[in-house]
């Protein structure tokens, strides 16, 4: 359902996507600040060339249809399968068999790319017969610029205020829990969120207890209606190439040997970039059945605290199933293992090509004193951990 802003609750203004009333205005904004041209331009010369005559366009036709799923398709989508033809050797998408495209999800993922989960996820969903693609929600931490944050709204993100001392953090949580449930329930949006907070770096993919607190925050009736209310789907994010691998093994060892250290504005943008425009190898997303159903199994007596850690489990287990392992991934748990337990699963030449990619990787690292066996076995650990748990995860 498409809203103008005067139809949204006041105490959403700044943190929601932009609404169709308001994207002329924000687009003149975007086209007068140097700093967005001067880094589109660096960045992604392609999108320099063709943004500013869209963004003219569109501001000047005031339009008030214009929506933010307009500027997705008309915009974003070209641009993200450019991204998908260069970057990837292909992404595809499994639904649970019945899987109803007319409902709107919570969608409730595992973490690689800063950029790209989401945006590839809302490319798959308008490909196979969705209305409609995710709002997102984002780390504030993230919009280190003013025109990055614009950006965001208008490619229908809202806003995590994670920088917030602890008793406001708590009331700004109660005012995005609300607005999640008055995106899946009045603007009938779909909703894509991180199981955790931040990328798991080693991706130990495990989800916290405290993202379902925060979902059941706004909403009325038991803990198990207000999770319900959200309509959670646990979906796995499966890349065959880590593009950031190399760069989170470097913070690894910087937080290891700094202390207090923590990634400058800079290290941020330059993560983005990597992630975007890095080789990704296949991609594929799979999602689990709607929890609703599995929630109501759950006893009715259920302390609550016992009821966030089941659902988090669940959504671990559902997310582990659903992994797409590549060679990379089996080669690099028989690595740390010290066994060929897998080796049914790759050949001499994808060990070869293993090799290869894992030197040229550590020779991107530039610490002035890299530990190499540190750094080695931060970047197996990363393609060896989705192994672990889905064969934990099977097991279970």
């Amino acid at each position: 359902m498409v809203m103008l802003s005067s139809q949204i609750p006041e105490e959403f203004k700044d943190i929601r996507p932009y609404a169709p009333d308001e994207l002329p205005q924000v687009f003149n904004e975007l086209m007068a600040d140097e700093q967005f041209v001067q880094i589109v331009q660096k960045v992604a010369p392609e999108m320099a060339k063709q943004l500013p005559a869209f963004l003219a366009q569109s501001a000047s036709s005031a339009a008030p249809g214009l929506t933010s799923l307009d500027v997705q398709k008309t915009f974003f989508y070209p641009l993200l399968k450019n991204i998908i033809q260069k970057c990837s050797q292909g992404i595809d998408l499994t639904l649970p068999e019945g899987f109803d495209r007319q409902r709107n999800y919570t969608f409730v993922t595992n973490h690689r790319d800063i950029v790209l989960d989401s945006a590839f996820l809302s490319c798959l969903l308008i490909e196979n017969g969705f209305q409609t693609t995710v709002e997102i929600a984002i780390g504030d931490n993230l919009l280190i610029y003013p025109w990055i944050k614009k950006l965001a709204r208008i490619n229908k993100s809202f806003i995590v205020q994670r920088s917030l001392p602890p008793r406001q953090a708590f009331a700004a949580s109660a005012v995005m829990s609300r607005y999640m449930h008055f995106a899946i329930n009045e603007k009938h949006e779909n909703i894509w969120i991180a199981q955790r907070e931040g990328r798991a770096k080693d991706s130990n993919d495990c989800t916290q207890d405290a993202i379902l607190k925060m979902m059941a925050m706004g909403a009325e009736g038991s803990i198990k209606e207000r999770l319900k209310d959200m309509h959670i789907v646990p979906m796995a994010l499966s890349y065959e190439l880590d593009p950031c691998d190399f760069l989170k093994a470097k913070e690894f060892q910087q937080k290891r040997d700094i202390e207090g250290f923590k990634k400058s504005r800079e290290d941020d943008l330059v993560n983005m970039q990597t992630g975007i425009f890095g080789a990704k190898g296949r991609i594929h997303f799979e999602a689990a059945p709607c929890i609703d159903e599995w929630i109501d199994t759950l006893p009715d007596d259920m302390p609550r605290g016992e009821i966030y850690s089941a659902v988090a489990r669940h959504i671990d287990r559902e997310i582990h199933r659903s992994y797409r392992l590549y060679p990379f991934n089996y080669i690099a748990a028989d690595r740390l293992d010290g066994t060929s337990a897998r080796s049914d699963r790759y050949t001499a030449a994808d060990v070869e090509a293993f090799e290869k990619y894992l030197a040229q990787r550590l020779s991107l690292i530039d610490l002035p004193n890299p530990d190499t066996e540190f750094l080695t076995e931060r970047i197996l650990t990363m393609y060896a951990n989705p192994v672990f748990n889905q064969e934990k995860a099977v097991k279970d």
